[in-house]
């Protein structure tokens, strides 16, 4: 007997989890998991294999085996956001943990194993249970967390500036924090040496809504701030200060060391 399209459906998922299958097949296999309780299951099962191609994908010393990418064929950012919205439309129907699992896996394969978003699935009983939150960490703010701090307030551009270093083997890993930053403009962190030395850390470019905009309109400007990182070859001990600047040559804000 020939397979039936829908028994073939039943043997893709672990093809879908792992991100193998064209943007085609996979979705008219996410539409056939809507409606079949046991894939849903079945893909439930299998949501912890693509964090553990990351083993498979580096060596004990954290050196690359192979590229992750190469691992799978992984769907575009475009299917991400379309299942992301199903699973709004279908939160309070009886539906909602099967979108959501599509959802999961779609996160899981599009960022990859290394790409540290997080899925969290709440109450599936449809009263009053948590919503599932979805967050992706942001590299930059990471380090920036984790590294020594040194932070100003320029006296006539009020730009709220703050460096965080962390000294490497090659040099030193610079993570930067700006409040206050109105745009449009672009901008150029500067890192200068004791000895007069200066090394471009990273650049950027601020949109009109700007960055750290506390007292601002929020429909107008961004009060979130800018995270941002980079490196210089100088080490940290080599480095007397830091500089915003335009890339017209305006200094915004000044951090000494």
């Amino acid at each position: 007997m020939m397979p039936t399209a829908d028994d073939q459906q039943h043997t893709a998922v672990g093809a879908y989890a792992l991100g193998v299958l064209d943007a085609a097949d996979a979705a008219r296999f996410e539409e056939h998991l809507i409606g079949c309780e046991r894939c849903a299951a079945e893909l439930d099962g299998l949501m912890g294999i693509p964090p553990l191609l990351a083993d498979y994908a580096t060596n004990t010393d954290g050196t690359a085996v192979h590229d992750p990418a190469t691992l799978t064929a992984r769907p575009g950012p475009e299917m991400l956001d379309r299942l992301l919205d199903e699973v709004t439309v279908s939160r309070r129907t009886k539906n909602r943990r099967r979108l959501f699992l599509v959802a999961a896996a779609g996160l899981m394969i599009v960022g990859g194993p290394l790409a540290g978003a997080a899925v969290t699935s709440g109450s599936d009983d449809g009263g009053g249970g948590t919503n599932p939150p979805i967050a992706a960490a942001n590299p930059a703010q990471a380090a920036y967390d984790q590294g020594k701090k040194y932070s100003s307030v320029d006296p006539e551009t009020k730009v709220d500036a703050s460096v965080s270093l962390a000294q490497k083997g090659w040099g030193t890993a610079i993570a930067l924090k700006l409040g206050n930053l109105k745009g449009p403009k672009s901008c150029d962190l500067i890192a200068i040496g004791k000895d007069g030395h200066e090394e471009t850390v990273t650049t950027w470019a601020v949109p009109s809504a700007g960055y750290g905009i506390k007292d601002g309109d929020g429909s107008r400007w961004n009060k979130e701030p800018l995270y941002a990182q980079g490196g210089a070859a100088m080490n940290e001990s080599d480095i007397a200060r830091f500089e915003v600047r335009t890339l017209d040559g305006r200094r915004l804000a000044e951090v000494n060391i």
